[in-house]
């Protein structure tokens, strides 16, 4: 180990990935490298330093703030704030009844309807939510993944129904279910049965909706879980080595479905490790696909993400810290390229966001696109001898997992085998014991302490929502045509028995008025509740 020099802080410094830091960076750093081969201009192949020739010139990253809480009225109404705000595109939270595939009338719901997120029950709440919006111009991300196939049905029959083609609806739906068993714990069958929707998701969106992105591969739930950038990144990419070969094994061509991917990565505090952690999974992206999967058009090499501040990182200790840690994690997102930009809230510690609070969040986002001028050249920090030495290391470390996941058979296989589950338990451990003994500092936490809390408003959800959305949902049950529904479920469970494309139907039920529940029953009747085994 390096002995600490008399004029340093501690005996050793390191990234959030327990990569080490050196004192200094030079030359010697780089020895090898090459700018064609290793990074290449904006827009050129491996895409390091951004997919585009001119970046934000053109320009800016979409700005999202995740909204869905209450009724789907109430979150409609956050909506059109937002926009009114300067919102640049939508992102829907969903409840958990919802996120689980449950109606709200049902058991497992009781106490959690419209609490984390929107009630969405049938293709009526989805029409509410929707209201009076530009579905042709502004795009649309929902963070559902079980019941994705449902949701996205339910959109696309809204839309209709409000006088929108299918071709002109843009947006992504998340439908990761990898991560959902590695991280998140939202699923309703197992996991193989989950890749045949998303392979029927796939063909659907290649056929019918060609400016969706049907899948949001999604790093940000595993990071959240307490993993590292590098595992982050790692397994971000074997989930989407397992959803382009599901598609391929599909009779799918790779160009036909990889353009419309995209992936979705947190931001957490370590500025220049997460800066360094974007540019290598560009390059890592663009050479799985061009050289592992054979992909010929170059947005197949492209990898388009959306990110979202580490919400892990917030505290409820001293919430208006929160916002400096959002403002920090929003520049290194930018500085590091990405497409789309969630701030979280100061107050997501204690509840779904205040109008207030999700105000400053977005004049975050705003004020580093206006006032601090980084968004005036393409790839600014590209060069620095120590952020080129930290992405390759980055792609090193994200490389070793790769190379194990495959040599276990795969993404599937390692996730019913619990192997990146128990990384990430173990990487969350270790940063736990880091804090307790004041190796790593959170101020607030673990130094710098105040003793009483800060009073901060909050948003409160009156109990009187779960009424309503339950007599809702029964009206909608009771007004329906019977005998539709019936055959339209008897359809969907016929489709899944002959592995036929289940999307077809699924859109028949929704615009039957077939509620989530209902559908996600046949799913749970035909392949069964995914339980999870324990991981040791």
């Amino acid at each position: 180990m390096r002995r600490r020099q008399k004029d340093e802080r501690r005996e050793r410094f390191t990234t959030l990935s327990d990569l080490e830091i050196k004192r200094l960076y030079g030359p010697e750093d780089l020895r090898g490298f090459d700018y064609r081969r290793d990074l290449g201009d904006p827009g050129e192949y491996p895409f390091t330093r951004g997919i585009h020739p001119t970046m934000y010139r053109e320009r800016l990253w979409t700005m999202r703030q995740f909204a869905g809480f209450g009724s789907a009225e109430d979150s409609n109404r956050r909506f059109h704030y937002l926009l009114e705000q300067g919102q640049t595109g939508l992102s829907v939270a969903f409840d958990m009844p919802t996120l689980m595939g449950y109606d709200s009338d049902h058991a497992r719901a009781l106490g959690e309807v419209g609490r984390e997120g929107v009630a969405v029950d049938t293709v009526e709440d989805m029409k509410v939510l929707l209201r009076g919006l530009p579905l042709d111009r502004v795009t649309t991300s929902m963070t559902i993944n079980a019941p994705a196939n449902v949701l996205l049905a339910m959109y696309v029959v809204a839309a209709e129904e409000a006088g929108f083609r299918r071709d002109h609806l843009g947006g992504t739906t998340q439908t990761d279910m990898l991560k959902e068993f590695i991280a998140q714990k939202e699923w309703i069958v197992p996991p193989r049965p989950s890749m045949r929707f998303i392979q029927d998701m796939l063909s659907f969106g290649a056929r019918e909706l060609p400016r969706w992105n049907i899948i949001s591969i999604s790093g940000y739930h595993i990071r959240e879980a307490g993993s590292t950038a590098v595992q982050e990144l790692a397994f971000t990419l074997a989930d989407g080595i397992a959803y382009v070969q599901a598609g391929i094994d599909a009779g799918m061509d790779v160009d036909d479905f990889a353009p419309r991917l995209s992936f979705f990565f947190d931001c957490h505090n370590d500025f220049f490790e997460e800066i360094a952690k974007f540019r290598a999974a560009r390059r890592m992206w663009a050479r799985i696909m061009r050289e592992r999967f054979g992909a010929k058009q170059p947005r197949s090499w492209w990898m388009r993400f959306h990110t979202q501040t580490a919400g892990v990182s917030l505290t409820a200790q001293q919430p208006l810290n929160n916002i400096v840690r959002v403002a920090v994690q929003a520049l290194a997102a930018v500085l590091g390229g990405t497409q789309s930009l969630h701030t979280n809230s100061m107050d997501e510690t204690y509840a779904l966001p205040t109008e207030e609070a999700v105000r400053v969040a977005l004049r975050t986002q705003q004020v580093i696109a206006h006032e601090s001028g980084v968004a005036e050249t393409a790839d600014p920090l590209g060069g620095s001898y120590f952020l080129e030495a930290l992405t390759n290391r980055v792609e090193e470390g994200a490389g070793v997992y790769l190379r194990k996941i495959d040599e276990l058979g795969g993404m599937v296989r390692a996730v019913e085998l619990g192997y990146p589950q128990r990384e990430i338990a173990d990487a969350s451990f270790h940063f736990q014991q880091a804090l307790e003994r004041k190796e790593r500092i959170i101020v607030g936490v673990n130094e710098f302490v105040v003793p009483e809390a800060q009073p901060i408003s909050i948003l409160r959800i009156d109990p009187e929502v779960e009424r309503k959305q339950i007599a809702w949902v029964r009206k909608v049950r009771a007004e329906r045509d019977r005998r539709a529904a019936e055959g339209a479920l008897a359809s969907l469970r016929r489709a899944m028995e002959a592995r036929e494309n289940t999307m077809y139907p699924i859109v028949d039920a929704v615009r039957a008025r077939v509620s989530l529940g209902e559908i996600c029953d046949v799913y749970r009747a035909v392949y069964g509740e995914y339980r999870e085994p324990a991981i040791i």
